[in-house]
């Protein structure tokens, strides 16, 4: 064989050559197509909302790869369910394309409960959303901190901070609603100082409300109270005609009225 070749001139062997070379490369442009599957288009079908098998069953029967490329959760979604596809649905592309599917968990992921005792209620719905947990009820009782957050609870019992649950749990809240949960007295403040009689609400529990001033005033947290809104005695008289004190709840406020001058007293008043 290399006989024959070698007996031709050297030209001949160098067209032969070229010739086989030119052949070669036409046979492989002429398959190219074959080989890459060029022009052969397939729409992709949409499995969203499919469950993993039958969406990978769908996509296998018109020829393309299926790969899991995420997986969430979402409380709304049935589980093992496709969330999105890529490419997307209608897309025109090569027949055995890989299509990756994104598919909600089956086992929801867990997050701990933070302690949101004394957030507003606003303030503590958007962290429970910013975690994935939803809000529930919301009851109130008694106490002085207005739609304050009390008591949290999951599945109507306490739950403690950083206690694991799944997250499209849902937590219900205990308020305060803004008042005490008994009367009490209201305390004499006339004859005290504004001052004094700010820091002795603070200890019951009362709200001061507005300052009304008599006069020219100096300096208002040495100024005295002349009059209170509602006032220590009861404008009813008891019984057996005594004076009655009235009532008040806490969270409630009092108004006071003061001036430079102090007030002259009713030593027959009441004092509390």
């Amino acid at each position: 064989m290399f006989k024959f070749i070698t007996s031709k001139p050297l030209w001949v062997n160098i067209l032969a050559g070229l010739g086989l070379i030119i052949i070669i490369v036409l046979l492989f442009f002429a398959s190219l197509d074959w080989l890459t599957g060029y022009g052969h288009k397939e729409k992709v079908p949409s499995v969203v909302g499919q469950h993993i098998i039958a969406a990978q069953k769908i996509l296998e029967d018109k020829g393309f790869q299926v790969a899991i490329q995420d997986s969430v959760y979402i409380d709304t979604v049935a589980k093992q369910a496709v969330i999105r596809q890529s490419p997307e649905a209608d897309a025109e592309v090569k027949t055995g394309r890989t299509i990756y599917l994104t598919v909600n968990r089956t086992i929801p992921p867990q997050v701990e409960m933070p302690n949101l005792s004394g957030f507003s209620i606003r303030s503590a719905e958007m962290y429970l959303q910013s975690l994935g947990l939803k809000l529930g009820y919301v009851t109130y009782k008694p106490d002085i901190a207005r739609n304050a957050v009390l008591e949290q609870l999951y599945n109507n019992a306490p739950i403690k901070p950083g206690t694991k649950i799944a997250i499209g749990s849902v937590i219900s809240f205990v308020l305060g609603s803004g008042v005490g949960g008994g009367d009490i007295d209201v305390p004499e403040l006339v004859g005290l100082t504004l001052g004094e009689a700010k820091a002795y609400l603070s200890t019951v529990n009362i709200n001061l409300g507005a300052v009304v001033a008599y006069g020219p005033i100096k300096d208002s947290s040495l100024a005295y109270v002349i009059k209170q809104n509602p006032s220590n005695i009861s404008n009813e008289k008891g019984p057996n005609g005594e004076k009655v004190i009235n009532k008040i709840k806490q969270g409630q406020v009092v108004d006071l009225y003061i001036s430079d001058t102090a007030p002259v007293k009713d030593t027959s008043g009441v004092r509390q």
